[in-house]
Formats: structure tokens, sequence, C-alpha cells
């Protein structure tokens, strides 16, 4: 008589992780994962990583004492420019994706809003504009406005979903738009925290229409900062998160893209990634039909965030703010948040470049980069009611 051993194999399975970190399960993943190889801390940096970063945009949040030190003040005669400039524009009656620094003309402002780029690419990476009077003017102004001031921050917008909208509004729609095809699958259009994250492309722009009755704080946090940290306590990790990711498109034309989630770049730390690709978040789950994440990498983006977390800064956005941030140089997150009828929280989001100042962009990034960054101004679309992302195929981002 013959027997047969086979072997049974267990199925790889997503890990115990979710959308919002649990800190109590990443210190046991932790353990867990030192104590099956208590070498990891030991590991080579992989090859060209640096051992440390330095630089104006590796902080920590203590670093800051007052918002005097990025909160620019706008005076009455730059805000009459500003009107001067809606005025000139208007008359020129071409459409909105032609707004520029030269067609939403600053004749001082300019020069400001020039050195403040410069701040974003070569200094702390982030600063706030104060204040637009927002409710003096109708929607439509605003958005020009919005978009002319910015022109002279970043000279490209990029489209923020298939459908060439360079306008996105940052708003609790779960009641308004819980009809959408997909559900709503991004923390951004409800109340909950946002993780820390990147968006795609350079700059980040958001307008403030109105703020919450309680919470929706801004932070941000320095990448370089998160690196340090882990080059030199956890070198592993540091490869985990350098190698190819498997990243969800949330029924997107491939089940799913890869590339990493960091870059050292000219000398630059970028971290590019959005938790919920890889943990999904509400409706949107993972796709059970695309390979899932490993242990190390689960255990990578939990100490992304917390290391973030533990040295962000919380920015007082306040009703009329412009906020610019360097998303290649910096993650940022919200605080969960609370409306009321009289307080409901509106941004309005850009996503910009600045092609003279501009960091390189790395190779993996740069079809990325050229899709947002390359529709025409006749194509560029400007939402002034809130909506929700889409896709080419029409489901929700």
């Amino acid at each position: 008589m013959t027997y047969t051993l086979t072997e049974t194999i267990a199925p790889v399975v997503q890990p115990d992780i979710s959308y919002h970190p649990d800190e109590v399960k990443y210190k046991q993943r932790t353990a867990r994962r030192l104590s099956e190889n208590p070498n990891l801390p030991k590991s080579q940096l992989p090859s060209g990583f640096p051992s440390k970063v330095e630089g104006p945009i590796v902080w920590e949040g203590k670093d800051w004492i007052s918002e005097d030190q990025w909160v620019f003040h706008l005076s009455p005669a730059h805000l009459q420019e500003i009107d001067d400039a809606l005025a000139h524009f208007k008359a020129l009656n071409r459409a909105m994706g032609y707004i520029s620094n030269d067609t939403f003309p600053l004749p001082t402002l300019s020069t400001i809003l020039v050195s403040l780029a410069n701040e974003l690419y070569s200094g702390r990476g982030f600063f706030v504009l104060r204040t637009i009077p927002v409710d003096k003017y109708t929607r439509s102004d605003l958005a020009i406005i919005y978009a002319g001031i910015s022109s002279h921050v970043g000279s490209a917008r990029g489209k923020q979903d298939g459908t060439g909208a360079v306008l996105a509004h940052i708003k609790d729609l779960t009641l308004s738009h819980a009809h959408e095809k997909g559900g709503i699958g991004n923390a951004a259009y409800t109340t909950d925290k946002q993780v820390f994250h990147t968006d795609v492309g350079d700059l980040i722009a958001l307008i403030a229409l109105a703020t919450a009755a309680e919470g929706g704080v801004s932070r941000i946090s320095s990448s370089g900062r998160v690196y340090n940290e882990l080059a030199a306590t956890r070198p592993d990790l540091i490869k985990i998160l350098s190698e190819p990711w498997i990243l969800d498109t949330f029924g997107g034309q491939t089940g799913y893209t890869t590339r990493p989630l960091l870059y050292h770049e000219d000398g630059h730390i970028i971290i590019q990634y959005s938790r919920r690709h890889f943990t999904g978040y509400s409706n949107q789950h993972r796709s059970p039909d695309i390979p899932p994440i490993t242990e190390a990498q689960a255990e990578a983006l939990d100490a992304v965030h917390f290391l973030a977390e533990k040295y962000s800064l919380g920015l007082n956005f306040q009703k009329g703010d412009i906020q610019y941030i360097n998303s290649l140089g910096l993650l940022h997150a919200r605080d969960a948040f609370r409306d009321d009828p009289e307080h409901v929280r509106h941004l309005i989001r850009l996503w910009l470049r600045n092609d003279k100042l501009a960091w390189p962009t790395p190779k993996p990034l740069q079809p990325i980069w050229q899709r947002l960054y390359s529709v025409p101004p006749d194509e560029q679309r400007f939402p002034i009611e809130p909506e929700i992302r889409r896709k080419a195929n029409g489901a929700t981002k």
C-alpha cells in the first residue's frame, strides 16, 4: 500500500489592516515581524537612498512657533489688484481654461506669489494666503479669482478626474450624493478623518469657502522627516516602500497598477501614495481579484502614518484662506469634523505645477503627471457646484 502526502498551502490573504490606522495592531505587527527576524533593523538601505536627507523642507511640527511664519496677509491694495484682474479676465470673454498669469494680471502681488512658489519647492513646502472675502463674490467669479491667483503660483493646472474637471469640491456629500454609481469611496466627501496621504501632482491648493462647526483641522508633515526616522531605525521598510506595490484602481480599465511609493530623485525624498488604494475605504473595498498587500507592506503603511502624525503641524484654516502645499515633499491629513446648519465645511482644490521651479518627476510617475497636466484650456472644466470626481467610465473615484 502506498501513501501520498499532500501539502496544504494556506491561501494568501489581505493582512488585518483598514483605512483607519490602529496603533495597537501596528505595534503588534511590528513586534511579531521583529521576533520572526530580529535583523530587520540592521538591513542595508536600497541602492541610491541616503542615510539622511536635509534641507528646509525637512522639519518637525514643533519647529514652527507662530503661523506668522507661513501666513501671508493680503492688503487692501492686493485685494484691489485681484478685483481689477477679475474684471480684466471677464472682459476678455474667454473660457476659464485660459486663466493664466497673463490673463489674470497682478502687478505687485505677482512678485510676492512667485517668491512664495519658490518657498514651496525650495523652502518649507507650504504657505497660506489670508484672506479672500469669499462672500463678496459669485461662485463663478470666485472660481476665476482662485484659479487666477493660483496661476501665479503654479503655471499648470491638473485635471482631477476623467471628465477634465480641474476644480474639486471637498465637502460632506454623503447625503446629497448617496445615489452615486460606485458609492462614496473617498473620505474627502465625508466628515470622517482623512489619514496621512499625498495627492498626485506637484502642488495642492485649497481655498476655504466655509469651515466646520467643530474639527476639520488640516495637518501636514514632512516626508523627509518621516524618511529619516525610518532610514535610521527600520531601513527594511525603506526597501519595502521603494519596491513596486499593487494599487487598486477600483473599477478602472485595469484592475490594478504597480509602482513604488517612495522615491529619491535629484536629492529629494518623495512619498507618493493614498492608503485607500491598499485598504479600501467605506463602500469601495479592496478588490479580492488582485493580489493582497503583504504583512511587511501593512507595517510600512502604518509606520509612515504614525511617524507623519508624530511630526505633524496643524494649520488654522480660516474662511477665505488659500493653503498651498508641496505634495511631493509633504504628507497631509484632516481631522474628522462636525457641520451644523450655520457652518458647513467646504473647500475647493486645485492641483498645480510650476514648470520653472518643479522638481524632476520620478520615472514611474511621469505617465501620471503627463495625463494630469495635458488637458487643453478648452477642455478644462470648472464645476461650480459640488460633485464627486469620476473616472472616464462614469464611476466615482
